[in-house]
C-alpha cells in the first residue's frame, strides 16, 4: 500500500496535463488483422505483463521453505481464501478461488494504474486531435461487462457442475415450505408464490451483468474524473486527497466484485441442497 500512497500524493501532478478528464469512450489506437485494439485494451495487455512477470520473480520455483516474494504472494492468497471460504463452502473454495483470487488481483490493480505516472496523461495526435494513448481498463464500461460477462458464465458453470440443474431449478422455483406442517390447499398455494419469486430472481440474475458492470465502472470512472476536475480547480493538495481516496475505493471495489462473485455461487452451493463433490463426477 506505501507506493500506492506517495503515487496518490504525486497524482495531481500528472492530472493537471488533462484537466478535461477521463474520455468516456474507449479511443482505438490500432488494428491487428482488421480488429482494432484501444487504449483500455493496451493498458491490459501491458498490466497483464507486468502482473505475470511479477509472479514468476517473486515465487520462481515453488519451494518448500518459502523465499520472501513466495511467503509475501501465498500470505496474500492465504487472506483472501480465508475471507472467501465461509461464503462458498469449504468443498467449493479449492474450485472456484482461482478465479475468485484472479477477478480480486486483476481488478485492484487495474483500479489503482490510473494513479501510476502516464496513464490518462499520456497522449498522441491522431489527426489533430490529442487521444489518450493508455487509460485505466476498469473506467471502460466494455472491460467492465466483460468482466462481470465472466463472472456470470463462471456462476454457470459452478452451480451446474457442482450442485446440479435440479438443485438450481429447486434453488429458484421450488417450494420451501414443510409440506407435513401446512395443508394441501395452502402448500399449493405457496408452490404459486414461490414460482413467482423464482421468475423475479430469473430477472435479477440477469440483472447481475448490468449490476456488477455499472458499480465498477461508475466508481472507477467517476473518480479518475474528480481527480482530473480537481487538478484543474485546485492543483496539488486537494487532488492528493482525491488520490488517496482513489486507493481505498480501487481496493474496496475490487473486493466488491470478487466478493458478490463469490456470494452468488456461495447461495446455490454452499448449502446443504448441493451435491457432495464425488456426486459431480
Amino acid at each position: 500500500m506505501r507506493p500506492l500512497f506517495l503515487l496518490s500524493l504525486f497524482a495531481p501532478v500528472f492530472a493537471l496535463a488533462n484537466e478535461e478528464g477521463v474520455n468516456p469512450k474507449a479511443t482505438d489506437l490500432f488494428q491487428i488483422g482488421g480488429i482494432p485494439v484501444s487504449n483500455s485494451i493496451l493498458t491490459t495487455w501491458i498490466l497483464a505483463a507486468v502482473i505475470i512477470i511479477a509472479i514468476r520473480v517473486l515465487i520462481g520455483t515453488p519451494k518448500i521453505v518459502p523465499s520472501k516474494g513466495q511467503a509475501l504472494v501465498e500470505n496474500m492468497a492465504s487472506g483472501l481464501r480465508d475471507a472467501l471460504e465461509p461464503i462458498v463452502g469449504k468443498s467449493m473454495i479449492g474450485k472456484v478461488f482461482p478465479t475468485l483470487c484472479g477477478f480480486f488481483i486483476f481488478i485492484l490493480l487495474m483500479n489503482w494504474s490510473g494513479l501510476l505516472p502516464g496513464v490518462g496523461t499520456i497522449k498522441y495526435n491522431s489527426d489533430g486531435h490529442w487521444l489518450d494513448a493508455i487509460r485505466p481498463a476498469t473506467s471502460d464500461l466494455n472491460t467492465t461487462l466483460a468482466l462481470s460477462i465472466i463472472s456470470f458464465v463462471a456462476w454457470t458453470y459452478f452451480v451446474l457442475r457442482y450442485a446440479g440443474f435440479k438443485v438450481l431449478i429447486f434453488d429458484l422455483f421450488g417450494n420451501k415450505a414443510d409440506k407435513k406442517e401446512l395443508s394441501t390447499p395452502m402448500w399449493i398455494m405457496l408452490s404459486f408464490i414461490f414460482l413467482g419469486v423464482g421468475g423475479i430472481e430469473v430477472v435479477s440474475i440477469a440483472f447481475r451483468l448490468i449490476s456488477l458492470s455499472f458499480r465498477l465502472y461508475g466508481n472507477v470512472f467517476g473518480g479518475e474524473n474528480l481527480i482530473h476536475a480537481l487538478g484543474g480547480i485546485a492543483p496539488y493538495v486537494v487532488p492528493a486527497v482525491a488520490g488517496l481516496l482513489e486507493v481505498l475505493v480501487g481496493l474496496i471495489q475490487a473486493f466488491v466484485f470478487t466478493l458478490l462473485s463469490a456470494v452468488y455461487i456461495g447461495l446455490i452451493c454452499n448449502h446443504e441442497g448441493g451435491h457432495d463433490e464425488e456426486h459431480a463426477h
